[in-house]
């Protein structure tokens, strides 16, 4: 093959016939290239030619393609029995088994059937392209391109660079990618890619905030869409993906990455996946779900039905507290009159520490998240001992701000803080350690996992002081490296300097 941009007549070979081969062959055709589709076991191809067909007439049947474009899509499709048939291939995209052991075979039983230039890109996951690669004699010319399911649906490749593979190899991949509609994003070589990878901060966080007893899944969920707009809170997501998926994804980049604490899931998501309660596909999960697959919906919301209360105490200096107050028109006590609730809007710090750092009563202390989208959700939290009364009569009043109040026992930093600061910073260790750009892991998560921002875009949000101090106050309160700063995020704050300025 040669190394070029233009894609136009390209030959694109596709080993494995299932739901991930087959959407490459689908977004290769659409493309304009042509696809031969191999599998091993009998009739799959044809199985997976056929379904094609009928993506591209509905596709027609909504109008979103012409009869004429489906025709000539269909007829660069070509089906075969025989894997010798991938000779003139340019390109080949195993999409097999993840199996280390298989992958290697196929590739140097590859190796004897292409030409010299030919291309070969695995879709693995979770492997290692090096290792896939490492028994082959082009080492050079191998690659990842790892495809999102469903294919034609997901617009994110992401394009392996391995050790040996050269620059050229990579730009074909990503002007090959772009032809087939999808967006590349270049990655190194690395345990669980770009989007495993980043996506492990968002789900694991999620389990400890449950894993301390600080929130119920709905909780967490409900504060994380509502608070922070991501479509999925982290538990339903887990659901939907399956414990059985994500748990072993989660220890393969733990283990992979040395056991960094930034890594790690919890021993609840373990004994999840032991007990059976997989998600959607058993019924159980997080969540329950009826016959149909419908979650079975369990209150977020606290009870504000008790008598709001018409004063509180400002514990330390916050506009944005001020303005919550004045919203729900209540006066601001000039001090503290013994019995009104006493307010604060602390980051990465809980009740406790908030209140023997100031020495307030604990028993009154009510901590409220200003982050995030508070028109929506408001998140109040109270140290051990509070006093009932004086935490729903908090509630209440700021139910008055016409907010949906979530009641969460204490937690350094909330809920949407931790959670939100987690992704961030793993987002800017990913662009510390050169798994990809800071512009393409931003690109990466939006279109790989739906976040309704790019991880440094969110530093960039939060504000990079604000997320040194969060991540600061976590690793200090818990002890935990867990929430060690990344050296990209602690120099850009201590220098008053934006998420994405380059090293």
């Amino acid at each position: 093959m040669t190394d070029s941009a233009d894609t136009a007549e390209l030959t694109v070979g596709v080993v494995g016939a299932g739901a991930m081969g087959r959407g490459i062959a689908q977004v290769t055709v659409t493309g304009g290239m042509k696809a031969i589709v191999y599998d091993a076991a009998p009739g799959a191809a044809q199985k997976a030619a056929d379904f094609i067909a009928s993506m591209l007439s509905r596709q027609v049947e909504k109008g979103r393609m012409d009869a004429a474009d489906q025709d000539a899509a269909l007829a660069r499709l070509q089906v075969v029995d025989d894997i010798n048939a991938l000779a003139p291939c340019d390109l080949v995209v195993e999409a097999i088994v993840e199996n280390l052991e298989i992958k290697q075979d196929l590739f140097k039983s590859l190796e004897d059937i292409v030409g010299d230039g030919t291309i070969f890109a695995s879709n693995t996951s979770s492997l290692r392209i090096a290792s896939i690669a490492s028994s082959c004699s082009r080492r050079d010319r191998i690659a990842g391109l790892h495809f999102f399911n469903p294919v034609p649906i997901m617009k994110l490749v992401e394009v392996i660079d391995a050790p040996e593979t050269t620059p050229e190899v990579v730009e074909t991949l990503c002007a090959i990618g772009k032809r087939m509609g999808r967006v590349p994003v270049v990655v190194q070589d690395t345990p669980g890619f770009l989007v495993n990878l980043g996506g492990s901060a968002y789900t694991t966080e999620g389990l400890r905030v449950v894993s301390e007893g600080a929130a119920t899944p709905a909780q967490v969920d409900a504060i994380m869409r509502d608070a922070c707009n991501f479509r999925m809170g982290p538990f339903e997501l887990m659901d939907l993906t399956g414990i059985d998926v994500n748990f072993p994804v989660r220890m393969i980049i733990y283990n992979g990455y040395f056991q960094d604490r930034r890594l790690t899931t919890s021993p609840l998501h373990e004994s999840m996946r032991e007990s059976g309660r997989l998600g959607r596909k058993t019924g159980c999960g997080f969540f329950d779900y009826d016959a149909d697959g419908k979650m079975v919906a369990e209150t977020a919301n606290a009870d504000t039905t008790a008598p709001p209360a018409d004063a509180v105490l400002i514990a330390e200096p916050s506009p944005q507290l001020d303005a919550l107050i004045a919203a729900a028109g209540a006066r601001v006590l000039a001090a503290d009159d013994g019995e009104s609730p006493i307010v604060c809007a602390p980051l990465g710090e809980d009740c406790t520490a908030v209140a023997n750092r100031l020495g307030v009563d604990h028993k009154r202390l009510v901590a409220i998240d200003v982050t995030g989208n508070i028109a929506k959700r408001l998140t109040l939290m109270h140290a051990p001992g509070a006093d009932e009364r004086t935490v729903r009569a908090a509630a209440a009043l700021m139910a008055k701000t016409g907010a949906a109040i979530t009641v969460i026992k204490d937690s350094p930093g909330f809920v949407a803080q931790r959670l939100r600061a987690m992704v961030a910073n793993l987002g800017c260790e990913i662009a510390q350690v050169g798994v990809a750009s800071p512009e393409d892991v931003d690109t990466a998560m939006k279109l790989g996992l739906n976040y309704p921002q790019g991880p440094l875009e969110l530093a960039e949000d939060m504000g990079m002081e604000t997320l040194h101090t969060i991540l600061t106050n976590l690793q200090a309160i818990t002890g935990d490296d867990r929430y060690r700063p990344s050296q990209w995020v602690r120099r850009r704050a201590l220098l008053g300097l934006p998420a994405h300025t380059p090293d």
